[in-house]
């Protein structure tokens, strides 16, 4: 063992005076530079949040929406239940099968159940 380690002074029973010696090293909290993340990565969600929220509100929730045309960021905006991976399911579905010709037809996609579709049924449109 290297004895002139400060690292291993707990090991020894050494410490430099006005130290106390511990049974490990002391660790720096993580909090400011969590604080410092947090705070960048809302900066930038803040600066290019504009456009978000005008979808959000053109297609907030109870409001009718289209399957057929709508986007992922409008169909999760507007429908109950439906996150943005399940609403790029339900775009990726229509691109590759079509338009849909019934509203029930949506419990094809993967992730949306009878239940998702009831709650939304009223706010679903196939113009």
């Amino acid at each position: 063992m290297n004895t002139s380690c400060p690292t291993h002074a707990h090991i020894r029973g050494l410490a430099a005076p006005g130290h106390f010696v511990t049974s490990r090293p002391r660790r720096r909290a993580a909090l400011p530079l969590l604080l410092a993340l947090a705070l960048t990565l809302g900066a930038g969600l803040l600066a290019g949040g504009s456009s978000v929220h005008a979808q959000d509100a053109a297609a907030a929730p109870g409001t009718a929406v289209n399957i057929n045309s709508a986007d992922a960021a409008a169909l999760a905006a507007a429908l109950s239940g439906v996150g943005q991976s399940r609403a790029a399911a339900i775009v990726q579905y229509r691109e590759t099968y079509g338009p849909f010709s019934t509203v029930e037809e949506l419990t094809e996609v993967k992730g949306i159940s009878n239940k998702t579709l009831d709650k939304n049924r009223a706010v679903i449109t196939l113009e």
